[in-house]
C-alpha cells in the first residue's frame, strides 16, 4: 500500500443535543508535536468549554493513533472519534470535538452518539485527498548523460525536487514508493555513470 486517505484542510462541524453545543474540527497533521500544538491552540481558544476531547491517526499504515476523553466517562467521547477516523480509513488527520455543557446529562450511549455525529459533521464538510508514499532519490552522473536522465524522467512522470549541473549533474527525485525501483533500472539502462546516494 503506497497510498492514503487524508483531508486538504481544515475543516468544521457542529452540532446540538439537548442544549449541549459540540463544536468540531478536523485537521490535518502529520506528527504528535503538529498534535499537540494544535490541541493546545483549541484549549485556549475554547478555554469557556467543559471538555476540548480529540483522537488523531497519523502514519501512511494508520498504526499510530490516541485518544483523549478530557473528562468525560471513559471511551465515551475520543473513541467514538476514532471510529468516524476508522470508518473514513483516513490518516494524518486529528479530530477534535468541544462540548459546552447545556445542563442535561446525556449518558454513556448519548455522549458516544453525540461526540460521533459531531465528528462526522466535521469529516462530511472535509475535502479528502489520496495521497501516495513517497521515495525520495538522489542521483549524480556525468552531464554527457543528462539527456538521458531527463527522458527517463519526463517518461516516468518523476517529481524533481532540485537539480545542479556542473561537471557532475546532481538531482534530487521523488516518485511513488511502488515505482522507485523501476526508477533505479531504467536510470541505469541509460545511464553508465549513474550514482544513488
Amino acid at each position: 500500500m503506497d497510498n492514503f486517505k487524508t483531508i486538504s484542510t481544515l475543516s468544521e462541524g457542529c452540532i446540538t443535543e439537548q442544549r449541549s453545543k459540540f463544536i468540531s474540527f478536523a485537521i490535518p497533521a502529520e506528527t504528535p508535536e503538529q498534535v499537540k500544538e494544535r490541541v493546545d491552540a483549541c484549549r485556549k481558544k475554547y478555554h469557556d468549554a467543559r471538555h476540548v476531547c480529540w483522537a488523531y491517526m497519523l502514519g501512511a499504515a494508520r498504526n499510530q493513533f490516541r485518544v483523549n476523553d478530557d473528562g468525560e466517562p471513559s471511551s465515551t467521547a475520543g473513541k467514538p472519534i476514532l471510529g468516524v477516523i476508522h470508518s473514513h480509513e483516513l490518516t494524518n488527520i486529528l479530530i477534535i470535538v468541544v462540548r459546552y455543557f447545556g445542563g442535561v446529562k446525556l449518558g454513556t450511549s448519548g455522549l458516544i452518539a453525540a461526540y460521533r455525529a459531531a465528528a462526522q459533521d466535521a469529516v462530511q464538510n472535509a475535502q479528502i485527498i489520496e495521497k501516495t508514499v513517497d521515495e525520495d532519490i538522489h542521483i549524480t552522473f556525468e552531464y554527457s548523460f543528462l539527456n538521458g536522465v531527463m527522458r527517463v524522467v519526463k517518461d516516468m512522470q518523476v517529481q524533481i525536487i532540485s537539480q545542479t549541473f556542473d561537471n557532475d549533474c546532481r538531482m534530487f527525485l521523488r516518485i511513488r514508493q511502488s515505482e522507485a525501483n523501476r526508477l533505479k533500472e531504467q536510470l541505469l539502462k541509460k545511464v553508465e555513470s549513474v550514482v544513488f546516494l
